[in-house]
């Protein structure tokens, strides 16, 4: 039987094991507090970050502690590898006036704060059982576009006629604020009823109409009805759309471990892909079930991770090129993989990928000592992870066939950072790079690292609406503003270069607006893509337009020089 713990006062306490890093340094049952309200967040042992997260509201007849110890919701979590949060009403009873939809959604938020554990908006999906299923399918209704999933286990008793939504607003990694906003979007509905009528039905029609279902239902893997979305893909071939289910299973005993076990097995497919638009739901990745290997090996006395990809059209015969794809700040390799959506591209294109794990940080003060964050520092000591890039490229060109003229990096915000770093002090190993949503940044830097003698192509690109990256008012040159830092990292970038900032050429593909600085050869040394209506994020395209458009047309000889298209080329 598990008792209910408290968080202790300072995260900064809790000891780091260097042996997992990105594991949490709490488990066990805790009482959290969002707006007034109290709820309970279980973790389990050995719990690593970024695992996916299901909030659950139970009946109202239930003692919150009582139903997690006699339910068999602990070795659903534990099995599961989640982080689980369970919310209960107070005075007795639901409330159906919106107010316990905003505590719901205000849970949402909370776990989202890197407080004391580290989750990400990708892959937090919702429940209910019993009279608390209305009050989940209207907070779900609020904030459509942010959920992975739905699942509830009980009949409605009333209808969804509150119908305000709610969206995220400017994200600034781990701080999240809500804002009215009306728009929808497609969510994994899994529903739990005692008979297929009434309000039980009127909400599968709303959840089909969402979903853009059509057809006869179809029946199988534990539901009564699935309706399927409507096949869209001869509108668009870049984006995945329409990929929600809506599954209705008729049982008038109500909610069981089996029913749960086969719900979440449909329901957490999906996650959540931060991009250009908003967030679009995608068939969730698993390294490892997608082919690829996990890796670790011992730096500076921290076990780092990374996982490899080697496309089966990769064969030891001839020499690939390496392309290393770096997380954001408070994510994973794991989480990355799936988010860049580059296994695709070297699948296609026929280079090898790997997704690196970054060094620990403090990011708060008294704070959790171990977020996952490129180059920051551990008790005021800096983490060197440049050093373990050079120690993994290293490892891997001794047991994979790596063209070593063709080393590449990429990554969004915290990676982006990093590879334009790696880009800026190892030019002697990458022949180009690409950031996302970030440029090397000095004031958000916690070590000084040496110039190269050698230079490195770069492509840039961010979101119109990116926090870190956009600017505001008008810039003298440029057409349009970026934030000052960042600018001053772009004009030392061409300078190094010997390039003109007043020297560009402009051009449109939707979404980007793309400036490109070239050398007297035209040679695009420095490119720049603004993503229209996108704040600080990624999405999969930019991993095919940086590796086409950009990183393979660059290589270095054992000179370091560097060649385009073949053709040697010179500052």
């Amino acid at each position: 039987m598990m008792t209910i713990k408290h968080f202790p006062e300072s995260a900064a306490d809790l000891p780091v094991d260097f042996s997992h890093p990105n594991k949490a340094l709490l488990s066990g049952l805790f009482e959290e507090n969002v707006n007034g309200r109290t709820f309970l967040t279980y973790i389990p042992e050995n719990q690593e970050y970024c695992r996916p997260c299901l909030i659950m509201a139970i009946d109202s007849k239930e003692n919150p502690l009582d139903w997690f110890n006699a339910s068999g919701i602990k070795e659903f979590a534990d099995e599961h590898e989640l982080f689980l949060h369970i919310t209960y009403c107070e005075n007795g009873a639901w409330k159906t006036d919106g107010s316990d939809a905003e505590y719901l959604n205000g849970v949402y938020v909370k776990i989202q704060a890197r407080d004391w554990y580290i989750t990400m908006q990708d892959n937090i999906y919702l429940s209910a059982i019993g009279d608390a299923s209305y009050i989940a399918h209207q907070a779900a209704k609020r904030m459509t576009s942010e959920y992975s999933g739905l699942m509830t286990f009980g009949d409605l008793s009333a209808d969804l006629a509150y119908d305000q939504k709610v969206e995220h607003g400017e994200e600034d990694q781990g701080e999240v604020e809500l804002k009215i906003q009306g728009t929808s979007a497609q969510l994994p509905i899994w529903m739990l009823v005692s008979n297929y009528s009434g309000n039980n039905k009127d909400a599968a029609d709303f959840w089909r109409t969402n979903n853009h279902t059509e057809g006869e239902p179809l029946k199988g893997q534990g539901s009564d009805y699935i309706w399927m979305p409507k096949w869209v893909r001869d509108r668009n071939e870049v984006n995945e759309e329409h990929i929600s289910q809506v599954r209705l299973t008729v049982d008038e005993k109500g909610f069981s471990k089996e029913h749960l076990e086969n719900a979440w097995a449909y329901i957490s497919l999906a996650r959540r892909h931060r991009g250009q638009g908003g967030k679009c739901l995608r068939y969730y990745k698993d390294p490892v079930k997608c082919g690829a290997v996990k890796k670790t090996m011992e730096v500076n006395g921290m076990t780092r991770t990374w996982y490899e990809y080697v496309p089966e059209s990769c064969t030891p015969d001839q020499k690939w090129p390496l392309v290393v794809v770096m997380h954001g700040r408070g994510g994973s390799a794991e989480t990355f993989f799936d988010l860049s959506g580059m296994s695709p591209v070297a699948e296609e294109r026929r280079f090898i990928a790997v997704f690196p794990e970054a060094g620990i940080h403090q990011q708060k003060k008294n704070g959790l000592r171990n977020v996952l964050l490129w180059c920051g520092e551990y008790k005021g000591e800096p983490v060197d992870d440049v050093a373990f890039i050079r120690q993994m490229v290293a490892d891997i060109e001794s047991r994979l066939p790596i063209d070593h003229s063709r080393i590449y990096a990429c990554g969004q915000s915290s990676g982006g950072m990093m590879s334009d770093l790696l880009g800026y002090t190892a030019a002697d190993l990458f022949a180009a790079v690409a950031p996302w949503s970030a440029l090397r940044s000095p004031s958000r830097m916690y070590a000084d690292f040496p110039e190269s003698e050698y230079f490195t192509p770069t492509m840039w690109i961010y979101g119109d609406k990116d926090f870190l990256c956009a600017g505001k008012g008008e810039d003298p040159v440029l057409p349009w503003a970026i934030e000052p830092e960042i600018r001053n990292t772009l004009a030392e970038k061409l300078e190094h270069f010997h390039l003109d900032i007043h020297n560009f050429q402009k051009h449109e593909t939707y979404p980007i607006s793309w400036l490109t600085f070239a050398n007297e050869n035209g040679v695009p040394m420095s490119v720049i893509g603004k993503v229209t209506d996108m704040v600080h994020a990624n999405y999969p395209e930019l991993s095919w337009i940086s590796y086409d458009q950009f990183l393979s047309h660059f290589s270095k000889d054992e000179n370091h020089e560097v060649y385009y298209d073949g053709r040697r080329i010179s500052r």
